[in-house]
């Protein structure tokens, strides 16, 4: 039998055929495209700067894109979310769950996370592979065999795993190999029409114009519904994973738990900056390892109210609820301040100094 770091090598060696098969043909596409139909087939001077200009920009950034989607590696845990050598070696001896969960909290009380698992939400998320407390939105792959950062899925086309380093690449490279397929079955399609019916002579180029319509229509259609759902993933702020199996919170599974709203969604995978949106750069929010929360209870298809109030310390036998980050206190500030704004307006009282209370009114998304 083969060693095990044989066959993992030739799984990787394999694993580019798909990566070369589209190479392959994203560089005859080139060749068909520019030598056969601009240069052999259109006869007007201007038709073919235009369309070399717009085909060359398309193709430029659909190439970039898809580097950065492939060559970006995926972000991995930090060391803080690996368990200390004691409670390691603590962890590895223990054979009784319910033990090896007192352990994980206790290694988790500092760590920002909000995600369980296990009935009722109550274990803490950990890889046995890795050996690492699992961030929110982060699981394991096995064909990369690690765990990766707000994990989406694994794509063999890129031979990568796409998540929380290379989804905006990812989402681009859909769009502009989208636009490259669109634009060139529009621009071929009337040369094609005219092969078709022995308009223009049967010439060397008739096969590369002829099928070059109909790799690009094909390729089209099969893009245009994956763009699509991962558009409509962004919207909602899930990944395909969250999209089938919704994450647990303290209160339970919510599929709408890290949504923030349309506009703070589409800024968590874009950025700020609207400049950047459509160049294949890294503009994403964050840093992977913590994401705001709708902060939701219970039901969440009702209004949620949640109160966070003062408490006294925890005493030693109960687990102390993680800290809100710095990116959840920046992302959820301007929520609070408008409710503020609210109750004031509406009692025209102030909070008494003895409790300091918020009240966060959350409408659930349908």
């Amino acid at each position: 039998m083969a060693p095990t770091h044989v066959l993992r090598c030739c799984q990787r060696t394999l694993a580019w055929i798909p990566v070369i098969f589209i190479a392959a043909v994203v560089c005859w596409s080139y060749y068909a495209y520019v030598v056969e139909l601009c240069l052999y087939t259109i006869i007007s001077i201007g038709e073919k700067i235009v369309y070399m200009i717009f085909f060359h920009l398309f193709f430029i950034m659909f190439v970039w894109s898809y580097w950065k989607t492939i060559f970006i590696q995926p972000a991995n845990p930090s060391k803080e979310f690996c368990l200390p050598k004691v409670e390691k070696e603590l962890y590895e001896k223990e054979e009784r769950p319910e033990n090896q969960q007192e352990i994980l909290w206790r290694a988790a009380t500092s760590l920002p996370l909000y995600t369980r698992t296990g009935a009722g939400g109550v274990s803490i998320r950990y890889c046995d592979r890795c050996q690492v407390i699992k961030p929110d939105r982060c699981h394991h792959c096995s064909a990369c065999d690690m765990c990766v950062l707000k994990m989406d899925h694994h794509c063999p086309w890129v031979n990568n795993c796409v998540g929380f380093s290379n989804y905006k690449f990812f989402i681009l490279f859909l769009a502009y190999s989208l636009l490259y397929c669109l634009f060139i079955a529009a621009t071929v399609l009337q040369y094609f029409i005219k092969f078709w019916t022995n308009e223009l002579k049967d010439t060397h180029a008739k096969f590369h114009v002829l099928f070059l319509f109909f790799v690009a229509a094909m390729f089209c259609i099969s893009i245009l519904s994956l763009f699509s759902y991962h558009l409509w993933l962004v919207g909602k702020n899930r990944s395909t994973i969250e999209a089938f199996r919704a994450p647990v919170f303290r209160a339970g599974s919510d599929k709408n738990g890290f949504s923030l709203g349309f506009r703070k969604n589409i800024a968590q995978v874009f950025g700020d900056q609207k400049k950047f949106w459509l160049l294949p750069v890294c503009t994403s929010q964050g840093d992977g390892l913590t994401f705001p929360t709708r902060l939701v209870s219970g039901d969440v298809e009702q209004q949620a109210t949640v109160t966070l109030q003062q408490e006294p310390s925890n005493s030693a036998a109960e687990v102390p609820e993680s800290p809100v980050s710095e990116s959840q206190n920046c992302l959820l500030s301007s929520e609070q301040n408008a409710n503020h704004v609210a109750e004031h307006q509406e009692n025209n009282t102030h909070t008494p100094a003895e409790s300091e209370t918020i009240i966060i009114s959350i409408e659930s998304e349908s």
